[in-house]
């Protein structure tokens, strides 16, 4: 082969490279318009996924801190969740919304009593019904690490107008809706692929 054929077969590769790399980035979440709504939706689209990111981070140094898994802190900011909407979780919708069996959030639920985060409450009007509640000792764990975080969020939120923070509400009220449907079409996908005998990563 000739040294000249020989460059033009490289190039070839390079440029064939090149273009696949571009497709990927191109599909997707990740694909970039050029129109002026395209980029702004792009824009946005990494916004989130930044923002995603940081919050990871965040989560677990307060979870490495304190000893907690991935798990541990998913539970946390269930029962968080739970209690700011005024409707206390149960150990049932805990397992259900980790993707849990009974078992295992048994023992999440223990192993986060023991440590002090979370306390269980019978429900005073049906003693069979559990109700999981943050601890003392765990809410003032989580409010001297993310009290900065939440002063830092007040401070951006006094930028916006209410009629403005209402469209911001209603855009990632439904965001995190389409994103839990994914991650439900995600599970029911896993739950039907037939198991290989090896632990997911």
């Amino acid at each position: 082969m000739s040294e000249i054929n020989r460059r033009g077969l490289m190039l070839q590769a390079d440029l064939s490279d090149r273009e696949q790399r571009r497709d990927v980035a191109t599909h997707g979440m990740y694909r970039r318009r050029d129109d002026p709504r395209g980029r702004m939706v792009a824009d946005i689209t990494n916004d989130l996924r930044r923002y995603s990111v940081h919050a990871q981070h965040i989560g677990h140094a307060f979870a490495g801190l304190h000893g907690l898994n991935a798990t541990d802190l998913h539970a946390l900011i269930a029962v968080m969740d739970a209690e700011m909407v005024g409707d206390p979780i149960t150990p049932g919708r805990l397992g259900e919304r980790l993707n849990l069996s009974s078992g295992s959030v048994t023992a999440l639920i223990d192993r986060l009593e023991r440590a002090g985060h979370i306390r269980r409450d019978r429900d005073t009007a049906d003693r069979r019904k559990v109700f999981l509640h943050y601890a003392d000792r765990g809410a003032e764990l989580a409010r001297s690490f993310f009290g900065p975080l939440g002063r830092r969020t007040d401070d951006v939120m006094d930028r916006y107008t209410d009629a403005e923070l209402e469209i911001v509400h209603r855009f990632l009220a439904d965001m995190v809706t389409s994103m839990g449907e994914h991650r439900d079409a995600v599970r029911a996908a896993r739950a039907e692929t037939p198991s290989t005998g090896r632990r997911p990563d």
